[in-house]
């Protein structure tokens, strides 16, 4: 008998499978970025033949601001949803972030190059208690965040006194240096001859940062691999622990470092900013093909969702229907997509069958 006859089929067949596995993920992948895509496209056919005057440099500029922020915030959003959990609190987060830097630096006099560091690590321990109370306690993701959720919007309210801060305009009293308020209205200065926002230029970067670190290194195919299949992960002895604390730290410190550039671009903080946040940064995450099973998501899908959002968001504008048909879209977007990746979900369950 020849050496190629007497080989175990066995492993022949497995390579197949998940060959043919990685193959049909891969084509689900395509086929939902090639929507989406051709969503934002015909988003912005469909506002050119609405309002053509409207069709300009300008209002680009203007949607790649106005998705900055939830861009960002998605980015952290992705890496949780990747790894198998759900983090609710980085709207609150958000506001946090802004809200601490404004009270360190306005209103306790703590120099701005000190306290924006000090302003994100707010934000790590935030992801820091979240992730021990999901991993350490083991109590659900969705019941730990939504309850921080309340916890920093009360804490924002209590250290602020639920008053506004403006660096520009500060309260009696306080003292804001120029060469501090230079610094922080330049993080989001605008530069060019159509003016864009450097928060643009942030929101860029981050992503770069963030889709090397989840498509490039093996923290992000360790967080595919323990999102994807808890069980096989905890048997190959991978630290689930470990990677899942980071991820609520990563999407937490994103959420307070959005929280800060939207505080320096629009030069006002105050208690409640970032809490209408939750459900377009929710929304664009699941539109972009992360799974909420988890094991699914990229950073591509993320910034497009967060587009997608921001183009529709600024469509409504120019048109004017009425505030009541934003949330109405919002509220059947999220639905639907949420809708879409169960159905991708089952779809897949049974061609594993």
């Amino acid at each position: 008998m020849s050496s190629a006859d007497s080989r175990d089929p066995a492993p022949v067949e497995a390579s197949r499978a998940t060959l043919s596995s990685t193959g049909a993920a891969t084509f689900d992948l395509a086929l939902r970025m090639g929507g989406l895509f051709l969503a934002i496209i015909l988003v912005a056919l469909l506002m050119f033949v609405l309002k053509p005057k409207s069709f300009n440099v300008d209002v680009g500029i203007s949607v790649l601001r106005a998705m900055s922020s939830v861009a960002i915030m998605s980015l952290g959003l992705t890496l949780v949803i990747v790894v198998g959990e759900i983090d609710l609190s980085f709207g609150a987060m958000y506001g946090l972030g802004a809200n601490s830097l404004a009270v360190m630096w306005i209103l306790l006099g703590i120099p701005i190059y000190a306290a924006l560091p000090l302003a994100v690590g707010v934000g790590a321990l935030v992801g820091l208690f979240n992730g021990a109370l999901v991993t350490w306690l083991r109590i659900p993701s969705f019941i730990v965040t939504l309850g921080t959720y309340n916890l920093l919007y009360g804490v924002s309210l209590w250290i602020t006194k639920t008053s506004t801060f403006n660096p520009v305009y500060p309260p009696p009293g306080s003292e804001i240096p120029p060469a501090q308020l230079d610094f922080f209205t330049g993080l989001t200065a605008s530069f060019g001859a159509h003016p864009i926002s450097l928060e643009v230029i942030w929101m860029l970067g981050l992503a770069l940062v963030v889709g090397f670190l989840l498509h490039r290194t093996l923290f992000g195919f360790r967080l595919m691999a323990i999102g994807g299949n808890p069980v096989a992960a905890q048997l190959a002895r991978l630290p689930v622990t470990r990677y899942k604390i980071l991820a609520f730290v990563i999407c937490s410190m994103l959420a307070a470092i959005a929280g800060i550039l939207d505080f320096s671009f629009i030069q006002t903080a105050q208690p409640n900013i970032g809490l209408s946040y939750t459900f377009p940064v929710f929304a664009a995450v699941i539109i972009g093909g992360a799974s909420l099973s988890g094991g699914k998501g990229t950073v591509i899908g993320a910034m497009s969702g967060a587009l997608l959002l921001a183009e529709l968001q600024q469509g409504l504008a120019l048109l004017s229907p009425g505030p009541h048909v934003q949330q109405l879209f919002l509220g059947f977007v999220t639905i639907g997509a949420v809708a879409l990746d169960l159905a991708l979900t089952n779809i897949r369950k049974r061609r594993a069958a």
